[in-house]
């Protein structure tokens, strides 16, 4: 489940002790800037009650152009939370553009599968079914942005001189 690591710094040996293996970074780190910007292209208009009154207006009526529901009416409470999570993930967009590190798609991967359980639940519960493309979004980058982790430690379980019955490979020549 993790990997330890003998350092020798400076002032002395250290033990490291990595719960996850971090991925590769160059392609890793596109994904998670492309879901930095798709993060806020999306929800920057949830930001404000004024901004939010005509996304939420946009929403709806595209929604019932497509029979697919229109949104519930507004009211104060509704805005409210929508100008909270528009600030907040506007923030943590724009920290994942201006500096994107393999850490942040980790977080940003959770999150993803925290939205896409409370999506999932309001679809169950008979929202608007335009919910379905934001739902399959936040599942693609989760997807995305998680794998890749759980690969690296899985990488790290098996270790190099791992045989066949250890899930290595079976010859050393394929390497």
């Amino acid at each position: 489940m993790f990997s330890v690591r003998h350092c020798f710094h400076e002032t002395g040996w250290s033990l490291t002790v990595n719960l996850l293996h971090t991925p590769e970074q160059p392609a890793y780190l596109r994904v998670v800037h492309a879901s930095a910007w798709y993060d806020l292209v999306v929800t920057a208009g949830f930001a404000t009650p004024w901004t939010y009154a005509l996304v939420h207006d946009a929403l709806s009526s595209c929604g019932n152009a497509l029979g697919l529901g229109a949104l519930p009416e507004l009211d104060p409470w509704q805005v409210l939370f929508a100008n909270l999570m528009g600030s907040v993930v506007v923030v943590w967009a724009v920290l994942r553009i201006v500096r994107p590190l393999p850490e942040h798609g980790l977080l940003d991967g959770i999150a993803r599968t925290l939205f896409a359980t409370w999506q999932a639940y309001a679809l169950a519960h008979g929202v608007s079914r335009l919910l379905w493309a934001f739902f399959a979004l936040e599942v693609a980058f989760g997807v995305l942005q998680l794998v890749p982790w759980m690969r690296g430690r899985n990488a790290d379980l098996v270790g190099d001189d791992a045989g066949p019955a250890d899930g290595g490979p079976l010859s050393t020549a394929s390497r």
